[in-house]
């Protein structure tokens, strides 16, 4: 295991919480590569870096899943009828041609 010291972004040391984690031998080896290249001063700081990564992702996924959501709701509430999936399929096919044929694509 090893022990690291997480500080989030503007924290100091007092209101740090030391904790252990588990991790790979690869994993270890990459951080520790990091911190000697000089990308980071100390494990724990890649740590850091790491975790607010995974927050960012994390608030970015949560992100664009409410906007699918919006968008579906969206289309679920639109008052026009629906239009039936031969017909969308032949206008998917006939925009693909189309498309194909504009730009030159001979399988088309």
């Amino acid at each position: 295991m090893l022990p690291l010291l997480l500080v989030g972004k503007g924290s100091t040391v007092q209101n740090a919480e030391k904790i252990s984690i588990t991790m790979t031998r690869d994993m270890l080896r990459a951080i520790r590569e990091s911190v000697k290249a000089g990308e980071y001063a100390s494990t724990s700081e890649a740590m850091r870096d790491a975790v607010r990564v995974w927050q960012r992702q994390r608030i970015e996924g949560a992100e664009r899943l409410a906007g699918i959501r919006t968008r579906v709701q969206r289309s679920l509430d639109d008052p026009r009828p629906s239009v039936p999936l031969d017909e969308a399929f032949d206008r998917i096919e006939k925009l693909h041609a189309n498309t194909a044929k504009a730009r030159g694509d001979a399988s088309a």
